[in-house]
């Protein structure tokens, strides 16, 4: 006779340490994937040094800053439109897995049902952090400095990345709702354009028209590459916030969009995650 040893029960834990396993299991999933594509990580890296150099050497001395240093003032509003752009990273990489049944099959795991995305966007925020890391160390050979604390420039980065998280969801959004990677692509990117440059990230909002400024100063993006130039000591000198309450206050007003939108997107993706994955 055989003796069969007993078995025992999983213990049973808590919905949210559940959800946190299961996030990051796809985590690390998704960040495996990403490792074996090292070139999507080069090109990536590359692509946004590039910017950081033209921006410096071709446009840097055509666009005036009253008070201050050009390079100075780029950093803050191009780290902004960087991380924003990594969130077209996630709405094509979301469709993918949607096109390919990669969603179908985790549906049938029992796993919570918001992992699939918080995974996702954790992911590309390691990515987004690996890509802010490079054109920081690049912008300090080119002439950028930090002029405050090192507790408020730890503040600057630790809102870049909540503002980055919060887009991140976003394109996790597009990429549930778009038919095929395709479309995800363009629709990715199609929104950041006007709203990256109707902003302060290149130029002061000052040398825009009139009628656009008011437009521009309530752009989340203004907003949190202000918050981010004051946070580094990068503001020109005499800097006028004008009478826009987002320009007077850009770190609460930052932290309050960022809070807005992870209330709105969180719940909207984890809505579009049922039906796109049941379609």
């Amino acid at each position: 006779m055989t003796t069969l040893s007993p078995v025992h029960a999983a213990p049973d834990t808590s919905p949210v340490v559940r959800a946190l396993s299961d996030t990051a299991t796809i985590t690390r999933r998704n960040l495996t994937r990403l490792l074996r594509v090292p070139d999507s990580i080069v090109f990536g890296i590359v692509q946004n040094i590039m910017f950081v150099l033209l921006f410096t050497y071709v446009f840097g001395g055509a666009i005036q800053v009253p008070g201050g240093s050009y390079v100075e003032f780029l950093m803050g509003g191009i780290f902004v439109q960087t991380v924003a752009f990594t969130c077209a990273t996630t709405t094509v990489a979301m469709s993918e897995d949607l096109g390919r049944g990669i969603v179908d099959r985790f549906r049938s795991l029992p796993m919570a049902q918001g992992a699939v995305l918080a995974g996702r966007t954790v992911a590309d925020l390691v990515f987004s952090g690996i890509t802010v890391t490079a054109m920081a160390i690049t912008g300090l050979l080119v002439g950028w400095r930090t002029h405050t604390p090192w507790y408020e420039i730890v503040a600057g980065f630790a809102l870049l990345f909540l503002f980055a998280y919060a887009f991140l969801w976003i394109g996790a959004v597009i990429g549930m709702s778009v038919r095929s990677p395709e479309v995800a692509q363009t629709a990715g990117l199609i929104w950041l354009f006007p709203l990256t440059f109707i902003s302060n990230v290149f130029v002061p909002i000052e040398s825009m028209p009139t009628w656009l400024q008011p437009i521009a100063a309530w752009n989340p993006i203004s907003s949190v590459a202000l918050a981010i130039r004051e946070l580094f000591g990068n503001l020109p000198a005499g800097y006028d916030p004008g009478d826009w309450f987002p320009m007077q206050n850009p770190i609460l007003t930052s932290v309050v969009w960022c809070v807005v939108l992870l209330a709105i997107f969180i719940p909207l993706g984890v809505s579009r995650y049922r039906k796109a994955a049941s379609r």
